[in-house]
């Protein structure tokens, strides 16, 4: 795509409003499952073995993309296909956080993980219908900028249940905290009662084998298959070696000698502003640049922040430094999500969202399941200086297949203008 002369703040719409609201609604189950259930569960005397068996619960977000097409097939009469998933998951989410809390973490503890359980699937399906949405709404020229604005939103919604929450705990009871909680679930909820659906470019699904069948046979008939293949194999290279070299980053900081309120402290404190402040500047850059560029730009400082690990290890326990390669890291991830995010959404056919995009970002999550199992018998036997050496060779592969996958010079369109506003 060539750069766009339309000045970035044009793109402040309402399109972007909705990606905020959406954003947040999407972000907060995450993090009550994370921040606020495991505190629950800590304080009312839960042994460390069974609150860790509470991770399984979070089994959902990666098998998402198996109900996936059941949500391009039906739909629920005028709300329409998105709408109408996003409002039940919704409305299913400020219910069963709600509940949840009433719960009895001393005796029900059974019903607390199923409860949980619960929780985690309509929240993941949530994202299946409102990652869809998005990308059905926002023009080819606005995906960086709206999903830049999703992922913050995104990211700062776990600041209820991972701080606010954590404070009304110490004035009022479990279960009025929970119910308050699933209350941010509200302005969401409204926001899809306020927008319209999407209009339908092309027949969407007519059966659910159609569901399941069509979307793949779609992506192979668009290229063919060594088009396909070049396309899967970007999503699974092109954040391999940053997703490596933060494996085991906590690990590698003790190592080093930094003592634990050192990197909690500087952790806190730099990694999600900087990160947050990533996405912003990435969003609005890729306006003028666009998708393509994008990928190259970001995906150097994404590859160059990788170093930064190496350079700290030669340096050692150094405050500063620290928090130089934290900040630089997280705002470059910041930047390089901004685009990949773009890029994923842009592959999607309108018709299929939900399931390709689910299945899209699944792929992209390998590496952190099954590659990142292999970091640490890489660095008890190279050290951290040549891990991370490793891991920026191996950010290069997905570099080197942008020429074919996203060539700078080359104009995209693909998106036509939406009327669901």
């Amino acid at each position: 795509m060539t750069p766009n002369a339309t000045p970035w703040h044009s793109y402040l719409n309402q399109r972007m409003l909705i990606c905020v609201f959406l954003g947040f609604a999407s972000g907060l189950p995450l993090f009550i499952l994370l921040s606020l259930l495991q505190a629950w569960l800590a304080k009312s005397g839960l042994n460390v073995k069974t609150l860790g068996l509470f991770a399984l619960v979070m089994f959902p977000y990666t098998w998402k993309f198996v109900w996936s097409p059941l949500m391009d097939r039906f739909h629920f009469g005028r709300m329409g296909r998105r709408r109408g998933w996003m409002f039940i998951t919704q409305l299913g989410l400020f219910i069963g956080i709600g509940c949840m809390g009433m719960l009895d973490p001393l005796t029900q503890v059974p019903m607390i993980a199923f409860a949980a359980s619960v929780v985690a699937f309509l929240s993941a399906s949530q994202d299946i219908a409102i990652d869809a949405y998005r990308r059905e709404i926002l023009l080819d020229s606005e995906m960086g900028l709206g999903n830049a604005i999703h992922v913050n939103a995104y990211k700062l919604s776990g600041m209820v249940p991972g701080a606010l929450s954590l404070v009304l705990a110490d004035l009022m009871p479990w279960q009025t905290v929970f119910w308050i909680t699933a209350a941010f679930m509200l302005p969401g909820l409204l926001c899809t009662l306020l927008v319209k659906e999407p209009a339908v470019y092309g027949a969407p699904p007519k059966s659910l084998a159609d569901a399941v069948i069509l979307p793949f046979k779609e992506f192979i008939n668009r290229g063919g298959w060594s088009n396909a293949l070049w396309v899967l194999g970007f999503i699974f290279l092109y954040k391999l070696g940053d997703s490596m070299a933060t494996a085991l980053a906590t690990k590698f900081y003790i190592d080093l000698g930094f003592s634990m309120t050192q990197i909690g402290v500087i952790s806190k404190t730099t990694s999600l502003w900087a990160s947050v402040a990533g996405g912003i500047v990435g969003g609005v850059w890729m306006v003028r640049l666009g998708i393509n560029r994008a990928l190259w730009i970001f995906g150097v400082v994404q590859a160059v922040a990788i170093l930064g690990f190496a350079w700290l290890a030669h340096m050692g326990a150094d405050s500063l430094a620290l928090a130089l390669v934290i900040g630089f890291e997280a705002f470059g991830v910041g930047l390089g999500t901004a685009a990949f995010v773009a890029y994923i959404m842009r592959e999607t056919d309108p018709r299929f969202t939900a399931t390709q995009f689910a299945l899209f970002t699944s792929l992209a999550a390998v590496p952190r399941t099954f590659v990142n199992s292999s970091v640490g018998y890489l660095v008890a036997n190279m050290g951290w200086l040549n891990f991370f050496i490793i891991c920026f060779v191996l950010a290069l592969p997905g570099m080197l297949m942008l020429p074919r996958i996203a060539p700078w010079n080359e104009k995209r369109e693909i998106n036509p203008k939406s009327d669901a506003i």
